[in-house]
């Protein structure tokens, strides 16, 4: 090779180089935190980084478990994470109470249209409905999502006192199993299958889903910070975009799907992580509300009943103001978020 072929070569090297380094450096960096742990419904968020479908659209998306919405909402808010997967009421609830916070977390998208939780016993308790529950010991942890709002499921079914216990997670439906209590709430994908796994049949498990009594509260959503929102609301509606396309596959292929969180976490039980996919998508993502309603976005009337009954029974300092709450404005298109199918 002579000088001229060599430097030809060094500049070609050099512009790729550089071309590289343009590329990585367009790349927008986003740390995204779940609301729970790596099990079915987390597919939603996994499946399309696996698929590449973040990175198509420009985005570095690192995508981490959690502990619970109110631990998401607080790491989105102190900038440690930029977006992040919670219970709306949740997001409320450090609204109204923290009325001074300057990085307070807006929700994005809507994606469980009903709240998963429900109100869950043994059929050998007694309990068939809601009115069973007076003078009964209830037991969830103290910022279980179901918990928090049992003062509208009470409200609306005319309830009497109810005896709270509180514990671990990962000890709720043991308790319930060896009778320490007489019923438990939490998100029904969740506790149902859990006690499955502790020895109970289905058919043995009464559940009450709090839609179904009365209580049209919203699930989770997609929050983002509006820090992110202002200085790159693009980068936002890229990433609803990339959720999107990989969650209407979530929904056509549930078990193809569990596949992105078994690469996450290898001790998952595939069959029963799609059972519980599944179940969150009949009942929460794909329910006549969520149809009625589309795919992503809020009722503005509904989200109004809700900031109220969230501010009188988490009894908070400041009223919610729905409209701080949730911003539609980044979401895709209509025809894009046309993924929900009877």
């Amino acid at each position: 090779m002579n000088k001229r072929q060599l430097l030809q070569s060094f500049l070609a090297a050099s512009a790729l180089s550089l071309g590289l380094g343009a590329s990585a450096q367009t790349m927008t960096p986003i740390k995204f935190q779940l609301d729970w742990r790596f099990e079915g419904p987390a597919a939603l968020f996994l499946h399309p980084a696996a698929k590449g479908y973040f990175k198509a659209a420009g985005l570095d998306v690192t995508i981490d478990a959690g502990n619970g919405s109110g631990g998401t909402v607080t790491r989105v808010a102190s900038g440690a994470y930029e977006m992040g997967f919670a219970d709306l009421a949740a997001l409320m609830e450090f609204h109204a109470n923290n009325p001074d916070s300057p990085n307070k977390p807006v929700a994005v998208m809507m994606v469980y249209n009903n709240t998963p939780a429900s109100v869950m016993a043994l059929k050998k308790s007694g309990i068939t409905k809601p009115a069973d529950l007076a003078g009964k010991k209830l037991g969830a942890p103290v910022f279980d999502a179901g918990r928090r709002a049992f003062p509208i499921f009470a409200k609306a079914n005319n309830i009497g006192a109810v005896n709270w216990t509180a514990m671990d997670p990962t000890l709720r439906e043991t308790m319930l199993m060896r009778g320490d209590i007489d019923a438990i709430t939490g998100f029904t994908f969740t506790s149902l299958l859990n006690l499955e796994a502790r020895g109970a049949k289905a058919s043995d498990v009464v559940v009450l889903p709090y839609p179904d009594y009365g209580v049209k509260l919203y699930g989770n959503v997609i929050i983002a910070s509006p820090k992110l929102i202002k200085e790159n609301p693009a980068a936002v509606k890229a990433f609803l975009s990339a959720f999107t396309k990989g969650a209407k596959e979530v929904l056509a292929s549930p078990a193809v799907a569990i596949e992105s969180v078994k690469a996450r976490d290898g001790i998952i039980n595939s069959e029963l992580e799609t059972r519980r996919l599944k179940l969150a998508i009949d009942t929460v993502i794909n329910s006549p509300d969520a149809r009625a309603e589309g795919f992503g976005a809020v009722n503005p009337a509904r989200l109004s009943l809700m900031a109220s009954q969230v501010s009188d029974a988490f009894n908070t300092k400041s009223r919610v103001n729905a409209d701080a709450v949730w911003n539609g404005t980044l979401l895709p298109p209509v025809a894009e978020l046309a993924i929900l199918k009877k």
